[in-house]
């Protein structure tokens, strides 16, 4: 039971979007620029990453679940896969730029003083471009907002992850904007 009556039984992020619809357009439009646009040398699979490895860092059930199922949908691998690289992206199958990428999502999570020029230098090495890591410290800044919104009010979150893993395929083709349930 969330910490103020939201008037629905809508599960994480959804159930105080469905509260507040008004605040919950602009979410959802950043969340579907950052993570869906097409126009990003990152993939789809990469950027929900991202976001999932913030919310694993900052213990959000649901987001990590969320974006996780849809980092796995995106990127052919299970759950299980994603939580490895969450666990460890030191030791995941990943590619030295995404270690990179992540690493610096890491330090945003801490605080945004926390990433480094040799983080940002090391990460252009391995071929980030500028955009990228831009992108990659506006999507860990972004999620840990959302992270604080879904746990700040208390939310519910379904415990079986395959809930997750279920909704990413539908969730993949509907994309974020216009998903918040109607307000009851």
């Amino acid at each position: 039971m969330a910490y103020i009556d939201l008037q629905n039984d809508e599960p994480g992020i959804r159930g105080p979007m469905a509260y507040r619809p008004e605040t919950a357009k602009p979410l959802n439009e950043l969340a579907e620029l950052l993570l869906r646009s097409e126009d990003n040398s990152l993939s789809k699979g990469d950027r929900e990453l991202i976001g999932a490895y913030v919310s694993y860092l900052n213990d959000c059930f649901f987001c990590q679940n969320v974006h996780g199922a849809m980092a796995g949908h995106y990127m052919g691998c299970s759950l299980e896969q994603i939580d490895a690289i969450k666990n460890d992206p030191s030791k995941a199958a990943i590619s030295d730029k995404m270690r990179a990428l992540l690493a610096i999502a890491a330090s945003v999570q801490q605080n945004g003083k926390q990433v480094t020029p040799e983080q940002v230098s090391a990460a252009r090495e391995l071929g980030a471009t500028d955009r990228e890591i831009h992108d990659t410290v506006l999507i860990a800044a972004a999620f840990c907002m959302f992270n604080r919104y879904v746990d700040g009010l208390g939310t519910w979150a379904p415990e079986d992850r395959q809930v997750y893993v279920n909704r990413a395929p539908m969730r993949a083709e509907q994309g974020y904007v216009g998903s918040v349930p109607p307000a009851k």
